[in-house]
This record gives C-alpha cells, sequence and structure tokens, in this order.
C-alpha cells in the first residue's frame, strides 16, 4: 500500500497544488488540524510566497476578526502604524503572538513598499468579530457603516442618525456579557433595541447597494469594498445575538451556522477582487459538514464557510485538508499503520501533498481506522472526507517551537 501511494506524492509548492487542479482557484483553502502551530504557519507563508510569484494570487485571508484584519491590511499596504502594534491589534483568538504571522505581516509590508496599489498584496480576516465565548458588540461596525454612508449621502436618505443609534446600541457590555453564552436571558439579542438595528442596518446596506455608482466615484472601489464589510458584519452579529438570546434546541447549530456563513459571504467577497489563499482550521473549509460536540449536548451539525463557498463558486473552490504524524510536545505520538495518518508516516518524506480522491480510490478496498487524538487541540484527519478534498497535505513531524 505504500509503495502506490509513492506514486501519487508530491512536494508542498505550488506548481504541485495546481497539478491537482483543474485551474487556478478563485479561492484555494488550505486547513489546518490544530491551531497555534507555527510550523504549520510558517508552511503556509512559503505557499503563499510562491503562489505570488508563480499564479498571481495577491491576498490572503486568515481565520482571524475581520474588522481587526483592516488593521494590517492598513499596515501592509501604506505602513500605518508599527509592526509590533499590528500584531497586538490586528488579530483576534491570540494569533498575534506568532512569530509565523508576524513574519508574514513583515514580508507583505516588504513586498508592497514603493508599488502601485494594483500590485500589492492585501490581508484580511474573514472571520466575524467572534470568541467562543460570545460575540463583538455591533457598534463598531455599524457606526462605521452609518458614516461611511453619512459623509457621502443626502441627509435625508438616511434612515437614522448617529445619535439615534448610539441609543439603540446602549452600552457595549450588554452585548459583550461573559454569561450570555451559556445564558441566553442574559442576550439583548431579541430586546426591542435589538430588532429596530436590525432593520435599520439592513435599510443602510440597501442604501449602500442603491448608491454604488455614486459611492465609488466619490471615494474608491476599496472605500466601498469596506463599507460593505462593515454592512454585513454589522447585520451578522445582530443575527448572531438574536440567537444568542434563543432557547430552542437549535441555538447552538444556528450559531454555528452562522458564524460560517459570516466566513463564507467574507471570502466571496475578497475573492470577487482575485484569488485568494485562505488559511483556517480544516473544520471551517471542508466540504462535508462540520460536527462539534458541547457539554452534554446531543451532536452538533452545520455547514462551513468551506461548503457554503463551494457550493458557490464550484471548481473555483479548492480544498488541501492538512494531517500531521506527530506533535509529540502536544501528547500526540506515531500514528497507528492502519490510519491514514500512519501510513502517509511511512512515507520517506517529511512533509508532502498528496491527490485527496486517488487516496481515497487506493484505500478503497481497505478503509482506514479513523484515528483518535489525546490531544483536543488536533483534529485528526476524517477518512471520509478524503475524496472531497482536492489534496492533502502532509506534515511527519511538528517539532517543538
Amino acid at each position: 500500500m505504500t509503495t502506490c501511494i509513492k506514486d501519487a506524492v508530491r512536494a508542498v509548492d505550488a506548481g504541485s497544488v495546481m497539478e491537482l487542479l483543474p485551474g487556478r482557484p478563485r479561492v484555494l483553502a488550505l486547513g489546518e488540524p490544530a491551531h497555534g502551530e507555527d510550523a504549520l504557519q510558517a508552511l503556509r507563508n512559503e505557499l503563499f510566497r510562491q503562489l505570488v510569484g508563480q499564479e498571481g494570487y495577491r491576498t490572503i485571508a486568515i481565520e482571524s476578526d475581520c474588522l481587526m484584519g483592516l488593521v494590517v491590511d492598513d499596515y501592509v499596504t501604506s505602513g500605518t502604524g508599527t509592526l509590533d502594534e499590528v500584531m497586538e491589534h490586528g488579530f483576534s483568538h491570540g494569533f498575534g503572538a506568532s512569530a509565523a504571522n508576524r513574519e508574514l505581516v513583515r514580508w507583505m509590508r516588504e513586498y508592497n513598499d514603493g508599488r502601485p496599489a494594483s500590485e500589492q498584496l492585501r490581508f484580511a480576516g474573514f472571520d466575524g468579530p467572534l470568541e467562543i465565548t460570545g460575540a463583538a458588540s455591533p457598534r463598531q461596525a455599524l457606526t462605521a457603516l452609518h458614516g461611511c454612508l453619512a459623509a457621502r449621502v443626502d441627509a435625508d436618505l438616511l434612515p437614522c442618525t448617529a445619535k439615534a443609534l448610539d441609543r439603540l446600541l446602549g452600552a457595549d457590555d450588554r452585548w459583550t456579557h461573559p454569561a450570555v453564552m451559556t445564558d441566553p436571558a442574559r442576550s439583548v439579542g431579541r430586546s426591542a433595541e435589538a430588532g429596530e438595528l436590525l432593520l435599520l442596518a439592513d435599510d443602510l446596506v440597501a442604501l449602500l447597494d442603491a448608491e454604488m455608482p455614486h459611492l465609488i466615484a466619490a471615494a474608491s472601489r476599496d472605500d466601498w469594498d469596506r463599507a460593505r464589510l462593515y454592512g454585513r458584519t454589522a447585520t451578522g452579529l445582530l443575527r448572531y445575538h438574536y440567537w444568542l438570546a434563543g432557547t430552542s434546541p437549535g441555538r447552538m447549530t444556528r450559531l454555528l451556522g452562522q458564524r460560517g456563513r459570516m466566513m463564507a459571504d467574507n471570502l466571496l467577497a475578497l475573492a470577487e477582487r482575485g484569488p485568494v489563499l485562505v488559511f483556517a482550521h480544516n473544520s471551517h473549509l471542508q466540504r462535508d459538514r462540520s460536527t462539534m460536540r458541547m457539554w452534554d449536548r446531543p451532536l452538533l451539525k452545520w455547514w462551513s464557510a468551506g461548503a457554503l463557498v463551494s457550493a458557490r463558486l464550484g471548481e473555483e473552490y479548492a480544498f488541501l485538508a492538512t494531517a500531521l504524524g506527530t506533535i509529540r510536545h502536544r501528547g500526540v505520538d506515531t500514528p497507528a499503520a492502519d490510519t491514514v495518518e500512519g501510513l502517509l508516516y511511512a512515507l520517506p518524506e517529511d512533509r508532502c501533498v498528496v491527490d485527496g480522491t486517488r487516496l481515497a480510490g487506493l484505500l478503497g478496498d481497505r478503509p482506514p481506522a479513523p484515528r483518535t487524538s489525546p490531544w483536543f487541540g488536533y483534529a485528526p484527519l476524517d477518512p471520509a472526507h478524503l475524496e472531497r478534498a482536492e489534496g492533502i497535505v502532509f506534515v511527519k513531524d511538528v517539532l517543538e517551537p
């Protein structure tokens, strides 16, 4: 079996990846099975540099807050702020502490220096302003959207004033209280004020669309895209808070689905301006339905951003799932020989990429056993998902940083 798989192995580089695909995808998704491993992010950086030089990619998107990501994009395109400030304020989920993320930002700024805007690299977070413990107040997105419109359209076209928005929003800690995730009664997501805010947000987005020709002419396409981001985020957050306040059995499924939809909408918007490399957990990028078990609840199932984007883009979406052999500093040791990871671990290469469909075909007559991980932070590859991934990137050993 190892000999058969060996014939399907390629180096992990842009050329080998493109050989797996029918053409250059608008969204090329590189998954990771564990967060916080700089070795995987360094591989991502290397692949992105090659895609920039060989395939014309200009945007990278990572699983981080989309509004915070604007801080990084401003730095890499115009040098706004300092690298230290950007790493502190431009990433969510603690990703600003990553040495590989820092190197990515530094290299992008260096690449862009002196280049015209049309040739510059762009950075984006594509996650919503969300954490597992709750969600941000919609204030930043909603007031920024209102401000973009108020500066460029007649006041009588606006559905409300900035003062009215502020009154309806109230104190931000009403939205962000840490008890909200486990106690829906603490949420204001279904209050009369929240309902009115959602209607106003929808109306502001409709006005943004209706005034598109004027707004692009008065400012720029980048300003228009940023205003659209504010609109998507404002309405997305308000719907997320609505479900935070819910008490139905489907509450958590709807929250996970809403996060996936916000991610997908951001990726589709980025793809409108050119090809994008996106980097996130495998579960956010796979085509198969994602699953999670929380507390004592039944298994949660929802469609991830990757599944949604793939349904929209078809062959213009491609997914590379990453699997690992060992992460010994996390207690993840050599995989069993009868697992997918075990079969790949027997190969001589330290890292490689394998055609997912071909690998599934080779294993068809002897389905591999699913691997289990002693560390909750590592999600082993699901053998049933192989043929729904264009490629499987395998890293034999992740060494302690």
